[in-house]
């Protein structure tokens, strides 16, 4: 099988006009940029690779995509969900000072993304109760990065979402447990587009709180999918399904031209909307 090499100047192919192998693997090269980021994702590829490999740029077929009047919002994660929207009430939430703790259970957007993304690299840590993380209890202990979402995230690669998140196309939602990261998950954002890349919990069901606030806040931008790229069963769990290259191409071409207003950074309400920090 031949795959074509990309050097700098030459433009990544497009699987909606070339033909892609039946893996995925549409191309390779050695240039990692946020320019060279914009022009993949409007292609509908994206960088997957372990360290010591060149840039592997991938289009699978089909691709699992998680609409957002799909998403499932189980018993369970809905109570969850309701206990931090209670601590992040406009009522319970009085003007900051100098002594004030942060809220107990809050969840934000664009807040931490550096310790997100690093944090995502290193997937695999031991998770802890709810109950127990609001005690104070410690889950910092390091795991092993695991699949695609662990080694693939190299120093590279997170320079390089960094540097595109600056620019305003890679955005974080965190989950935040008595004013500590519990978990979270980062994205690229175009148009109406939103790329799902990676997530961590380090107490129970902290990632997936992320998820639930993401998707009421896409709602509120009109973006209606979530591209999840590859197939695994705790995505089809959630509500994802798998779209045909095809489909999904058209989706993507229907989309990522949209105009989109700024998405901003501060506190999520559980209905997805920003929620501005009261004047002292």
């Amino acid at each position: 099988m031949t795959i074509a090499w990309v050097e700098d100047r030459d433009p990544l192919p497009d699987p909606a006009h070339a033909p892609v192998p039946a893996s995925g693997l549409a191309a390779a090269g050695l240039d990692l940029s946020p320019a060279r980021l914009y022009e993949a994702y409007r292609k509908g590829l994206f960088p997957w690779y372990s360290p010591g490999e060149p840039v592997l740029w991938w289009s699978p077929d089909p691709r699992m995509v998680l609409r957002c009047e799909d998403f499932h919002l189980g018993r369970s994660l809905a109570k969850r969900v309701r206990q931090f929207d209670r601590d992040t009430a406009p009522e319970t939430v009085t003007a900051p000072t100098a002594s004030d703790s942060p809220p107990d259970l809050h969840v934000t957007l664009n807040q931490a993304f550096s310790d997100v993304i690093a944090h995502c690299a290193r997937r695999g840590a031991p998770r802890i109760g709810l109950g127990a993380a609001r005690t104070g209890q410690d889950w910092f202990a390091p795991g092993a990065a695991q699949g695609r979402d662990g080694t693939w995230i190299t120093p590279d690669i997170q320079a390089v979402y960094t540097a595109w998140h600056r620019m305003g196309y890679v955005h974080s939602i965190e989950t935040w447990i008595g004013g500590r990261l519990a978990g979270g998950l980062y994205g690229v954002s175009l148009g109406q587009c939103f790329f799902g890349e990676s997530m961590f919990s380090l107490a129970a069901d902290a990632s997936k709180i992320a998820l639930a606030y993401l998707v009421s806040h896409l709602r509120t931008r009109s973006v209606s999918w979530i591209d999840c790229q590859q197939e695994t069963p705790h995505l089809a769990s959630l509500g994802a399904r798998p779209v045909a290259r095809p489909d999904f191409l058209a989706m993507l071409a229907a989309g990522r031209d949209t105009p989109a207003p700024a998405w901003g950074r501060g506190r999520l309400r559980a209905d997805g909307r920003l929620q501005a920090r009261p004047a002292p």
